[in-house]
């Protein structure tokens, strides 16, 4: 696009929410060119963070973080400018301005710089109007290891390095008390652990199975996290917050990603309402709920 062309409509905006995911199911499958292949079923949650794209008149990209301590990521480390970079090559467009106010905890597994890089592809796409399902994700595989699934979300299971992506049809609705120890939980430790460990892990069939029937209990009963015991060493607030949330004898308890996020699934938006109320602990807490992105 002309540059010319980019300074007459230089006031141009779009804004987009991104939605953070949990994992399910998370299985270890075996490791491939030094990345462990997984298998997982993930769902979006309506926890989300908001990202703003403004037209500048050349080719270059300023990004500005806001909230949850994202002030502090590098600019050459924030994958959100990777994704604008990578777009601005692949279409010829003009360079943006990009806001995003993080309300996604990071180093929490629920997907947040995953969740940045889609936003913001999503976002340029609505900006300048380009309607390139393949061509976003190639960008997005290029920028996180489960971008291609956060630029759609919903319901998925996620293969490999969570980059091939089955897209599942449910309209099954989830509620969630999710706990955030501090500190997170470094992936490439918690892998690291998990390997000296051996073992797999469960399998995400029956929990497929079971939203595919619309089984809540089923699905419940399947839901499992092989990172779970390394990410518990590493951490024991992990440990702790399941502990906690088993008190409340809720349908599941389980891990998302490689932590520190642990969640439990209630019957009903009343119930999980219900726990937050009750919960004394010292951990960040959040309701959540099921969300299907349009």
């Amino acid at each position: 696009m002309p540059l010319a062309l980019c300074y007459n409509k230089l006031m141009e905006s779009a804004r987009v929410k991104s939605f953070a995911k949990l994992n399910l199911t998370l299985r270890v499958t075996g490791v491939k060119d030094g990345y462990h292949m997984l298998d997982s079923l993930v769902t979006s949650v309506d926890l989300y963070d908001a990202i703003t794209v403004k037209k500048r008149r050349d080719k270059l990209v300023s990004v500005s973080m806001r909230g949850c301590g994202s002030e502090s990521i590098p600019f050459d480390k924030n994958n959100a400018v990777k994704a604008a970079e990578l777009f601005i090559e692949r279409y010829g467009v003009c360079g943006a301005d990009i806001t995003v106010y993080k309300n996604i905890p990071m180093g929490s597994g629920l997907g947040g710089s995953s969740a940045d890089s889609a936003g913001v592809i999503n976002a340029l796409s609505k900006l300048h109007k380009i309607n390139d399902p393949v061509g976003m994700k190639l960008i997005a595989d290029l920028t996180g290891s489960d971008t291609r699934y956060m630029l759609d979300g919903g319901y998925a299971r996620l293969y490999g390095r969570g980059n091939e992506v089955e897209r599942l049809q449910s309209d099954l609705k989830l509620n969630f008390l999710l706990l955030v120890p501090d500190g997170g939980v470094s992936s490439g430790k918690c892998f690291e652990k998990f390997d000296l460990s051996g073992g797999l892990g469960g399998d995400s069939d029956g929990a497929c199975a079971a939203l595919s029937a619309g089984d809540k209990r089923a699905l419940c009963k399947n839901m499992n996290n092989a990172l779970a015991p390394a990410a518990k060493s590493l951490s024991p607030d992990i440990g702790v917050a399941f502990g906690e949330l088993l008190s409340f004898d809720p349908l599941a308890v389980n891990m998302t990603g490689s932590g520190s996020g642990v969640y439990a699934v209630f019957e009903n938006a009343e119930y999980c309402a219900y726990a937050k109320s009750r919960y004394r602990g010292k951990f960040k807490t959040y309701c959540l709920k099921t969300v299907f992105p349009t």
